[in-house]
């Protein structure tokens, strides 16, 4: 098993779209990128830590490579605007791939450029591509959110589209009980 880390927005969001993937074991919902130890919720919420909401996967490269990982991040959220996603502002809603190693760094990277090269995107991306610092899980409360608590406005509204994109542009790569 390996792990890879992306920070695509709020981790509610990021989180329902890559744990129903085919060959994905876990995903867990924390924080990098910041000035302190273990924050809370409360304290990345703030803007004033430097954390990123972001999330972790456990993931089998026989069944799925991380370049197909790379695809479904880029693809399901806005890497164009700095510091945002939606309605969600701040510096912990960034745009981010944290590579686990210095492979992943080089297939992040070469992902991004043929991106631009492409014009994949109406503006450019500003999505950060640095080596993991250290990852602080989230509280409980915030682990398998939209599973159990899909029927809230914001999972409604915000969560539950991006999943239904999933299903409808990758419905091949996703676990048959979905």
């Amino acid at each position: 098993m390996e792990q890879a880390t992306f920070g695509g927005g709020c981790f509610w969001c990021t989180e329902a779209v890559f744990q129903h993937l085919k060959g994905v074991d876990k995903v867990v919902s924390g924080y990098t990128g910041g000035r302190i130890a273990n924050p809370t919720y409360k304290e990345v919420c703030s803007g004033l830590t430097g954390h990123n909401e972001v999330i972790q996967v456990t993931y089998d490269p026989a069944v799925v490579r991380y370049e197909e990982l790379l695809e479904v991040f880029w693809k399901t959220h806005d890497p164009t605007t700095l510091n945002r996603q939606g309605n969600d502002a701040g510096t912990q809603y960034r745009s981010g791939v944290y590579t686990h190693n210095d492979e992943q760094q080089r297939l992040a990277t070469a992902y991004k450029q043929q991106l631009t090269a492409a014009n994949a995107f109406d503006g450019p991306i500003t999505t950060e591509i640095l080596p993991l610092p250290v990852f602080y899980p989230a509280e409980a409360y915030h682990q398998n959110y939209y599973n159990l608590n899909g029927s809230q406005p914001y999972c409604q509204f915000v969560v539950k589209s991006k999943v239904d994109k999933v299903k409808a542009v990758f419905g091949d790569k996703l676990k048959a009980a979905v």
